[in-house]
């Protein structure tokens, strides 16, 4: 098959939603995300990172000096962010089981010492042009958070990342397009 760059996709835009576990996300790519999506709101301009990978075990047998099988051990599926808007919903997903009051003018935000677990659904979405895709991951929680630095010369960020858990459906995660290199 010939080179074709017009298959070559680009995230121009995009956005991250979170809702709580259990949340119906849009089953298409023309109806809105639904009651109980949150938009996290901007993001650092590296957009979202998404990772899939497997680990296998090799399978050596005695009359072969490489393997003869590999056998399927594990499949491990991230989505890495920073979130650039500092709104509660944010704050909230970075710190898990924080909570914030506010009393006269002045917010506090209450960072636990041993947070509860914090399961979400998580949806990306971008769009190159017409084409559009939405990942759904039904059950996820945020493994891991980088550093927050405040700085004179760029925005707060908080850097996470989330780890897709298995569901009792077949799927780790949904993807829908509407790329027509797909069909």
């Amino acid at each position: 098959m010939a080179n074709d760059g017009d298959n070559v996709r680009v995230g121009l835009d995009g956005k991250i939603l979170i809702a709580p576990k259990g949340t119906t996300a849009p089953a298409d790519l023309t109806t809105a995300w639904g009651v109980g999506w949150v938009d996290l709101g901007y993001l650092s301009d590296d957009g979202c990172e998404m990772q899939y990978s497997t680990s296998t075990d090799d399978i050596k047998a005695w009359q072969s000096l490489s393997p003869v099988r590999k056998i399927l051990t594990g499949i491990d599926m991230t989505l890495q962010f920073t979130a650039l808007e500092l709104k509660k919903d944010v704050v909230t997903l970075y710190f898990p089981s924080a909570s914030i009051s506010t009393t006269g003018g002045v917010s506090t935000l209450a960072i636990p010492s041993a947070p509860d677990p914090d399961e979400r659904a998580i949806g990306l979405e971008w769009t190159d042009g017409a084409v559009t895709n939405r990942l759904v991951v039904a059950r996820c929680e945020i493994t891991d958070r980088g550093s927050i630095t405040t700085s004179r010369g760029g925005a707060v960020g908080l850097q996470m990342t989330a780890t897709a858990y298995a569901t009792s459906a077949p799927e780790i995660a949904t993807w829908l397009s509407n790329d027509p290199s797909w069909a």
